[in-house]
């Protein structure tokens, strides 16, 4: 197995656990807020194969790690499905449930810099690991907050901008084509990388103080 075909599997492996994580976050605060579809529908687990979208999961990430050029990822879980009419505060809990899942990945990057940190402080080779599993939740984190259906950021838009229901549904009826043409522009990620970068530096650096491992062996290359 060639090197860069390890790592792409590495990265991949990565993202599955952390959207694993991501969806389950947005199925469990609804389910505390009093919504019980996600519960009904199997996704209060961890498990994997609970939460996978066929395009956002497979397809999209493992053609954007292995196409010929390029080594980018980028993917989504499947959509947790909640009942707003549930909710004793509709706006409120749409908007907690919504930012469960970032917040999830930013517990991951704030964890993984922790443990990780004592890790790499006996086992130095963990270092490249740890960014990893840190540049992937920054991702994640960043890429959801894009205020685009059915992603995170879209449902805080949607209260902010006072959309009605009808609208958004209409939104929501483009926003995968609106998705895919977005992450093929250049600027996108000229924009996205900013953030993603910050995170990713600030959790490495909380990992290298921690470990007293160089900041540089955190960072991907």
């Amino acid at each position: 197995m060639s090197n860069d075909i390890r790592e792409g599997l590495i990265y991949y492996f990565i993202l599955v656990a952390s959207l694993s994580v991501h969806e389950w976050a947005h199925a469990i605060s609804a389910d505390k807020l009093g919504d019980d579809t996600p519960r009904n529908q199997g996704r209060l687990t961890l498990n994997p194969i609970s939460h996978i979208d066929p395009i956002g999961t497979v397809f999209i990430p493992l053609f954007m790690l292995f196409m010929p050029g390029g080594f980018s990822l980028i993917g989504w879980g499947k959509p947790v499905q909640v009942d707003m009419r549930n909710f004793k505060q509709k706006v409120r809990d749409d908007i907690i449930v919504s930012m469960a899942g970032p917040f999830s990945n930013l517990m991951i990057c704030l964890g993984i810099a922790i443990v990780g940190g004592v890790i790499v402080r006996f086992v130095p080779q963990a270092a490249p690991l740890i960014g990893k599993v840190i540049v992937v939740n920054a991702l994640l984190i960043v890429f959801n907050m894009i205020p685009i259906p059915p992603l995170d950021g879209s449902h805080v838009m949607r209260h902010i901008v006072k959309m009605n229901d009808e609208t958004y549904a209409q939104f929501s009826s483009y926003g995968f084509i609106i998705l895919i043409v977005l992450i093929n522009l250049p600027f996108f990620w000229k924009f996205a990388f900013m953030p993603i970068y910050f995170i990713l530096f600030t959790f490495s650096a909380l990992s290298a103080i921690i470990s007293g491992v160089n900041i540089s062996q955190f960072l991907p290359m």
